[in-house]
């Protein structure tokens, strides 16, 4: 059984989509020798500072939310800075989300994040091995 890896990622150091393709690879397992697509590692993700997110450009003002409910008209459109402005979790985990595959074990992987808002990630087992950018 192989052993458990924490990885830490400091928001405030990263651009957002940067920062999201490489905790999609570390998820994925793909930066492992014994990679396999229909498997996922032991490995744990830890974003903090979540509230000085990076974003290049004008994303802030330009980038998108849709969200569609099903029914005529329900549609809702958020911009990504009342995206941050409300909860700046839901920014990173809806990038992170989105680098994904597209299958059944997409919802399995994003269980192994944890995104906090400042410095403190109550995360206490387990080596954590931090991320620069």
């Amino acid at each position: 059984m192989s052993q458990k890896k924490y990885y830490l990622f400091n928001a405030e150091n990263f651009i957002l989509g940067r920062m999201a393709t490489k905790i999609a690879i570390l998820l994925q397992g793909k930066n492992e020798v014994g990679y396999a697509p229909n498997k996922t590692g032991e490995v744990f993700v830890i974003v903090t500072n979540a509230d000085k997110l990076n974003v290049s450009g004008r994303k802030k003002d330009d980038k998108m939310y849709h969200s569609f409910s099903g029914y005529p008209g329900g549609i809702t459109s958020q911009k990504l800075k009342d995206v941050i402005g409300r909860d700046s979790r839901k920014a990173v985990w809806e990038s992170i989300y989105g680098m994904l595959p597209k299958n059944k074990l997409r919802d399995v992987v994003m269980k192994k994040i944890t995104i906090s808002k400042d410095q403190n990630h109550g995360v206490v087992n387990g080596q954590i091995e931090e991320i620069t950018a």
